[in-house]
């Protein structure tokens, strides 16, 4: 059995946007999916990244494929800078849904921006890497494709974009069903598989 492990955007739960949606999905397909709760109250990079640390140790990284979204892509990122391949292998894949490659002008997460990205050891981290972004964007500015285009140039990554879908949920609150990151995840899947 593979397990997809999410982490979540500001302000979110794992009951936001459109977390039920793929891990109902996934778990109907036999997957493991863990959405762990990060400290929303200490939007801190080390916070952040301390906890999915813990989550993602508890099972095998070849088995194990990151799902993040928005500031929780950027948290994936940070945490695969410290991820010591020789030791615990490599990822089975990354999907990054609406996540920034620059600082945007959130006060709140400025922290995750504060050192420029090490590229190349991230993409030793995980075998494949994906991105989900749509046009319409309105987190991601001043162009939301910018932020694609340096993800996908950094990581070796395949983007899919959509010309409509905003942020794939600004808000908590909304819920959404998002086909393209299951099929993503799924493809990440294949691929190790």
């Amino acid at each position: 059995m593979s397990r997809i492990v999410v982490s979540h955007s500001y302000g979110a739960t794992s009951e936001s946007v459109w977390f039920p949606y793929l891990a109902r999905r996934l778990r109907a397909l036999a997957h493991e999916v863990q959405v762990p709760q990060l400290p929303n109250s200490d939007v801190g990079l080390e916070s952040w990244r301390e906890m999915l640390a813990a989550t993602v140790a508890s099972g095998a990284a070849a088995d194990t494929v990151l799902v993040g979204h928005s500031i929780g892509g950027v948290n994936l990122l940070r945490l695969l800078e410290r991820h010591n391949v020789a030791t615990d292998g490599a990822f089975a894949g990354v999907v990054l849904v609406s996540t920034q490659s620059h600082e945007v002008g959130y006060d709140a997460v400025k922290e995750f921006f504060a050192t420029p990205f090490d590229f190349p050891r991230i993409r030793r981290a995980a075998t494949t890497f994906r991105v989900l972004a749509a046009v319409d964007d309105p987190v991601n500015v001043p162009d939301p494709i910018e932020h694609v285009r340096t993800l996908v140039t950094g990581l070796g990554a395949t983007a899919l974009l959509t010309p409509t879908g905003g942020h794939f949920g600004t808000s908590p609150d909304e819920h959404i069903e998002l086909p393209e990151v299951v099929d993503l995840t799924l493809e990440c899947l294949a691929r190790h598989g």
